[in-house]
């Protein structure tokens, strides 16, 4: 991706959100940055969580800047993916020397939030 081209690895993880935002506004695509979504249990909100950012109301991106993705990260998105009943989503890691990226897909049924 062309913020990791330009700025390389070893920045914290907003300016990689800044970056991103403004490659996703010149490609004219709809996204919401820093959303906040609510967690249920049982029916009931528990908590809110900040997804990085949200892509044409379908597509969850969850954004790191760490030495090495690991299983715990994957396990956020996913986590994610299925607490907000998004079917698709998108791990990247700025943080490496070679932009890392994992797509997410959810295994349980899937509700698109209301628009």
């Amino acid at each position: 991706m062309q913020g990791h081209n330009v700025l390389g690895n070893g920045f914290q993880e907003v300016i990689y959100q800044r970056a991103l935002a403004i490659e996703l506004g010149k490609r004219k695509l709809h996204f919401a940055r820093e959303v906040e979504m609510p967690i249920f249990y049982d029916g009931q909100q528990i908590g809110l969580r900040r997804v990085d950012f949200f892509v044409q109301d379908l597509i969850l991106v969850e954004l790191k800047a760490v030495a090495l993705l690991e299983k715990v990260h994957l396990a956020q998105g996913l986590n994610y993916l299925e607490a907000f009943g998004i079917g698709t989503g998108l791990l990247i890691n700025f943080g490496a020397p070679s932009l890392e990226f994992r797509r997410l897909i959810s295994t349980k049924s899937v509700q698109l939030p209301p628009k």
